[in-house]
């Protein structure tokens, strides 16, 4: 892919999406301003896509669009349905509720944020009084139509799914009287992680690969394990890097870029977000991609800890 031609997809509804996203997931100890401040840095970077969650639990932080010469059709918005509101009633006020707190009219994409369907209610993460995880038993294609609908009512463009595997991918794909397709699928890809043959399956079926934790670099441990390696402190990526005269992040996302991925770059930093945009003026050559692509150890940083 030319990234100084390209700098989004067309998905396969025909709305488009741009290439490289501003991740707003923050730690429990990180203050819920903050995440409206960096996504006010981010967007005056030159961010236009824009990935929440209700799981995140700062949807009106991140909502807001403080510079008045950006308009909300030039902003790509993602936000995402939560385990407890897989119910297909509980899905479009789930929805709507998202909407009041972004103060939007309708999302660009509304997600199934992961696969695994929870006791609804009020708590995230629901348990019982030994300290285990309360499950629902929902049909993942009753929640799918649901979405449907939502696309329909016009507040969402777009839907798709999130941490599913290839299996439950199928499930919708190959759902009898389908009737929209996902357009995406986000999952953690980074280059120990690189995905290479969901990538490979995805582009099969038209449907957008979407990559999230593509820095690893949040240390969260509610999520990773703290042993965990450094990603941009891996050897090869510090060796590209300085051939370009960039950083190791930066590689890294032109990586995925280059793939025909679409990447998500979380950082609260205005240093880091500011950096993080400039990655459409370089390419990195064959041999740097396949040097990347030789960093796979199919790890994974995101691990729920329930």
């Amino acid at each position: 892919m030319d990234l100084k031609q390209s700098h989004s997809v067309r998905l396969n509804d025909g709305h488009v999406m741009p290439m490289l996203g501003f991740g707003t997931c923050a730690p429990d100890h990180t203050p819920k301003s903050k995440a409206g401040e960096a996504t006010e840095v981010a967007i005056d970077a030159g961010f236009r896509h824009i990935d929440a969650a209700f799981f995140y639990q700062n949807e009106e932080e991140v909502g807001k669009i403080a510079d008045s010469t950006v308009k909300r059709e030039d902003i790509f918005y993602t936000t995402k349905l939560w385990t407890t509101f897989f119910r297909p009633e509980l899905v479009h006020p789930a929805l709507e509720r998202s909407l009041k707190k972004l103060q939007l009219d309708y999302v660009d994409l509304f997600i199934i944020h992961n696969p695994l369907a929870m006791k609804p209610g009020e708590e995230l993460l629901p348990k019982d009084a030994g300290g285990n995880i309360i499950f629902d038993t929902v049909d993942l294609r009753d929640t799918w139509e649901a979405l449907e609908k939502c696309k329909d009512a016009g507040l969402t463009k777009s839907i798709g799914v999130s941490n599913f595997n290839h299996k439950l991918l199928e499930l919708i794909l190959n759902k009898p009287g389908l009737k929209y397709k996902p357009t995406c699928y986000q999952v953690e890809c980074h280059p120990y992680l690189n995905q290479s043959k969901l990538l490979e399956f995805c582009k099969s079926k038209d449907v957008v690969l979407v990559a999230y934790s593509a820095l690893a670099s949040h240390r969260d441990p509610n999520w990773m394990d703290p042993d965990s390696p450094y990603l941009l402190e891996e050897p090869t990526l510090k060796s590209v890097a300085k051939k370009y005269n960039r950083s190791p992040g930066q590689v890294a996302l032109c990586y995925q870029l280059q793939r025909g991925v679409v990447v998500l770059a979380k950082s609260f930093s205005e240093k880091r977000i500011k950096e993080n945009f400039q990655v459409f003026d370089f390419e990195l050559t064959p041999e740097d991609m396949k040097a990347t692509d030789g960093l796979n150890r199919n790890f994974r940083y995101a691990k729920l800890q329930l």
